[in-house]
């Protein structure tokens, strides 16, 4: 499994951790810039390792709290990105409510210090069997506190 790097040594970024994704050929669009959908791509395989990683969704990723949808995807785009190889994403927490969560993210260079899109992304877990809001378990109040959350949040 990829590691999980913490981000507080690197300059401005003391929340939130930093994980490793790669870019490829394929990911590029013509003009040999990261596609604009390869962004948000990026961004869920973040976040699918970094909850796997912490044992939340089962061996699949789609168990308990990791069977959830995107409500709201919003991205800014700094600089092209253009190389092909180690990248980063650095996610954490903004918000968590009851049975929805939001997390800043930045797709950024592998040592976090160039930043090529950030955005915000809205999850909400979801009931396997009727597909209704369901409430976050403690594990993902532990996980988001971790992840820069206030403690009156998490």
């Amino acid at each position: 499994m990829t590691p999980i790097t913490p981000t507080s040594d690197l300059p401005g970024t003391d929340i939130g951790v930093l994980i490793p994704v790669s870019v490829y050929f394929d990911d590029l669009d013509p003009m040999r810039m990261l596609h604009n959908s390869r962004y948000a791509v990026l961004v869920d395989r973040a976040w699918n390792t970094l909850w796997m990683g912490r044992g939340v969704g089962g061996d699949q990723g789609l168990q308990g709290d990791g069977f959830q949808v995107i409500k709201s995807f919003d991205i800014v785009f700094d600089v092209p990105l253009t190389d092909l190889g180690e990248h980063a994403v650095h996610l954490w927490m903004e918000r968590l409510g009851r049975t929805s969560a939001t997390a800043g993210y930045r797709v950024c260079s592998a040592d976090g210090k160039t930043t090529y899109a950030h955005g915000t992304r809205t999850v909400v877990r979801l009931d396997p069997a009727t597909l209704a809001p369901a409430k976050w378990s403690e594990r993902v109040h532990e996980i988001a506190r971790t992840l820069g959350l206030p403690q009156d949040q998490g």
